[in-house]
């Protein structure tokens, strides 16, 4: 008998099969990209009020169905699928109400007909989302509670799957995505928050990006005038890589794992290392404007550029958390850092550029946190009676980024410093300004605790399997269309194409690799206006041929 562990996570989901009697991971599942258009968690509930949640949850419920088929075994053998992520994703995959997370006026909700709203933990039958798989109440799917409809499940997991929920000093802990959450524990105080980072700390949005998977540079050092690259191999370990030269892109020593890409971690380092060998004097400027990795792995000033927004929301939310909860910096204990980019960044590295606060002394580094409480819960149901009761007892605030002039005014502080290299006196000079107390110096020195070395520290003994191409196609009609192909080519992911039939005429996006909301250039470059995403429908999966 078996049991499964879902996160529905922003920038893709990942899954795990788990045998009930050996208690072992059997095999590990990711897909390369979420299933949803756009970057981020709002991009997501964009598309969903836009098009319909029906479509979206259609989309999440065809993307498990192949996370389902990869695990290779009989529905019948599958006892419990335990789920974790965001309020957002969560409801969405359960098909419930989700304007209560759009629109946070109680006049616009009246207006909508959107009452209370209950996301309280929930277990039902698996066949009430999936009748063609589950014909029989044989398989149960659980769901742990959301605290707030601001504070998902995942939020609750970083808490739990940490020690922040036990810490007795001042502690920080962040699930580092493309929707940054974060909750900030002052004695029995929690505050909680998000960024909204966006894709390129997930590796997604730059040059030669990708995912944290197999192939991907998740690190790099120097050795003298030479660069050397950490890689991910096939079961997600980090490896020795080739030894290159920055400049020129030259390898003087390659490696069995060979690099494909670079994840945002990988990015991270790159930076740090070329802002301290002085390779990048001012930001966002690389020599010659670009940094090349060998195998045609390069590093952009427009790379830089779009991680130094992300670094920069998330930067910027943890110091309005500390600003506005009225706690000095210098009170802060302890950082835990979570999700991929928690696990394989340089700690060292990323308190260099502020994606960790530089002048805290204590940080520890976790892997998916949200996977990880899926799966105790899989595995054990009755550790739900445990997170409920914990979540009932946590008595958080939440604070909202989106209307916070504390965080508005550290943000522009920030891209004044990744776009036009603002120097740090000036910086702390601006927060004076908007009557913030600047930023202490970094610590000389940190106690780093690294308790996995995997994002998914277990990921089975029949490894790990990758869903590379989700393979949906939404459509819509595009009447007025001249087959001028513009949106074809202004598209940056190759994901719109027009097509004909029966003498009318469509757009076909590919879901996975649209950009979404923080794009639609496809709109915009339509001489005809003729592009309506709120139109779009599932269409048919493509040929896996």
């Amino acid at each position: 008998m078996y049991v499964i562990s879902l996160d529905l996570g922003t920038s893709g989901f990942r899954s795990q099969l788990i045998d009930l009697e050996k208690k072992e991971t059997v095999k590990t599942v990711i897909t390369m990209g979420h299933p949803l258009p756009g970057g981020n968690v709002m991009d997501h509930l964009d598309f969903a009020i836009t098009t319909g949640a029906d479509v979206a949850h259609k989309l999440i419920i065809e993307t498990v169905k192949e996370i389902l088929k990869k695990f290779d075994v009989e529905p019948g053998e599958i006892k419990r699928i335990a789920v974790c992520g965001n309020p957002i994703q969560l409801s969405l995959f359960q098909n419930i109400e989700i304007r209560d997370l759009a629109y946070a006026g109680e006049n616009k909700q009246k207006a909508l007909g959107v009452k209370d709203v209950k996301r309280d933990a929930r277990t039902f039958p698996a066949n009430e989302l999936f009748k063609d798989i589950f014909e029989m109440d044989n398989c149960e799917i659980i769901v742990p509670p959301a605290i707030k409809h601001e504070i998902g499940a995942d939020a609750l997991a970083m808490m739990l799957e940490t020690d922040f929920i036990h810490q007795t000093e001042p502690c920080l802990v962040t699930d580092y995505g493309t929707n940054a959450e974060m909750a900030l524990k002052i004695g029995d105080r929690i505050i909680t928050a998000s960024a909204a980072a966006g894709p390129a700390i997930e590796g997604q949005g730059i040059a030669c990006g990708m995912l944290a998977g197999p192939g991907a540079i998740s690190d790099v050092n120097g050795e003298g005038e030479w660069w050397r690259l950490t890689v991910l191999d096939d079961t997600m370990k980090p490896v020795k890589g080739p030894l290159v030269n920055p400049i020129t892109g030259e390898c003087i020593e390659s490696c069995m794992v060979i690099p494909k890409g670079i994840t945002g971690t990988g990015v991270i380092s790159t930076i740090a290392l070329a802002l301290k060998e002085g390779l990048i004097t001012k930001l966002p400027e690389l020599p010659n404007g670009e940094l090349i990795l060998g195998n045609s792995i390069v590093i952009t000033n427009k790379d830089v550029e779009e991680v130094g927004k992300a670094i920069g929301a998330i930067r910027a939310a943890h110091m309005t958390l500390m600003v506005e909860s009225g706690m000095k910096y210098e009170d802060l204990t302890y950082a835990y850092m979570s999700g991929a980019t928690g696990t394989y960044v340089d700690a060292n590295k990323a308190r260099h550029i502020g994606s960790v606060p530089g002048f805290v002394p204590n940080i520890v580094q976790f892997g998916n946190t949200s996977l990880g409480l899926a799966k105790k819960i899989a595995m054990d149901r009755s550790k739900l009676n445990d997170v409920i009761a914990i979540a009932k007892k946590i008595q958080a605030d939440h604070l909202m980024m989106a209307t916070s002039e504390t965080f508005k005014d550290i943000y522009v502080c920030e891209l004044a410093t990744w776009q036009n290299g603002m120097p740090e006196d000036m910086y702390n000079q601006m927060l004076g300004m908007y009557g913030i107390p600047g930023f202490p110096g970094d610590l000389q020195k940190a106690d780093i605790e690294k308790r996995v070395y995997r994002d998914i520290d277990d990921v089975g003994y029949m490894g790990l399997d990758i869903v590379k191409d989700i393979g949906i196609i939404l459509e819509a009609p595009v009447v007025k269309c001249i087959l001028c192909h513009k949106c074809e080519k202004e598209c940056p992911e190759d994901a719109v194409i027009i097509v004909e039939r029966e003498g009318k005429r469509f757009a076909n996006i590919d879901s996975q690799h649209c950009l979404g909301t923080s794009c639609r250039r496809c709109v915009t470059i339509c001489p005809e206006q003729t592009m309506n995403h709120s139109l779009l429908k599932i269409k048919e999966r493509k040929s896996k041929d």
